[in-house]
């Protein structure tokens, strides 16, 4: 049954169908949850789209703006049921988070922010093109211990070692905690050591445990 909602989903993606596309998520996600929506039904019908647009390089722009789209109503979707799960919204800690310098892709980051607020964490959101220094003071400012720098691309994931540097030059080497995240980390898992990450995570759902491992292996 799921691999026929997966083919339907991707042929929904493939003809730009967004409200195609959210029904057979919500019908899928009324029988089950929005979480697993999302790891069962929306991430294996985009790898399959993304395996086609490889395959298809005419694709239009237009094409795959309408996917990332649907891709942002599922995880929202997906964020609102987390929220509402009052039960788990003890204090964790503080956290920043940002994308690194020259990066723009901010769905996945705000995706992060929101599932780590709802687990109860204090997040501070830097937003797109943070320098490291900003990334730093900002959490020796506020008392956190875990910084995420996320980035899509190659060209800007090498920019997260400049950060790596930062906290290693100011003597924060395994005190202020390094979580790296975006699509390039999931294609070239082999770029977290790298560029200096002490951990990644696949998607914004699988975050809030990474942070919450990396606070406790923080000595700060």
């Amino acid at each position: 049954m799921i691999s026929q909602q997966i083919e339907s989903l991707l042929q929904a993606l493939k003809a730009s169908d967004r409200h195609a596309a959210n029904d057979i998520v919500d019908e899928y996600a009324s029988e089950n949850n929005y979480e697993d929506a999302l790891k069962n039904l929306l991430e294996p019908a985009l790898l399959l789209f993304g395996e086609y647009w490889m395959k298809n390089p005419d694709i239009s722009l237009a094409n795959g703006y309408i996917a990332g789209k649907i891709a942002e109503d599922v995880l929202l979707k997906t964020a609102e049921e987390y929220n509402n799960r009052k039960d788990e919204k003890i204090y964790k800690g503080i956290a920043i988070v940002g994308n690194i310098e020259d990066d723009y892709h901010s769905l996945g980051r705000r995706l992060v922010s929101v599932f780590l607020e709802a687990s109860g964490w204090e997040v501070h959101d830097l937003g797109n093109d943070v320098l490291p220094e900003e990334f730093i003071d900002c959490a020796l400012d506020k008392g956190a211990k875990v910084i995420g720098a996320s980035a899509m691309m190659f060209v800007n994931a090498k920019n997260i070692k400049k950060l790596r540097d930062e906290i290693d030059s100011r003597g924060y080497k395994d005190k202020l905690m390094l979580a790296v995240g975006g699509a390039i980390f999931n294609l070239r898992p082999e770029l977290v050591e790298k560029v200096g990450g002490d951990g990644t995570a696949p998607n914004a759902i699988s975050a809030v445990k990474l942070f919450k491992e990396l606070s406790l292996r923080s000595k700060l």
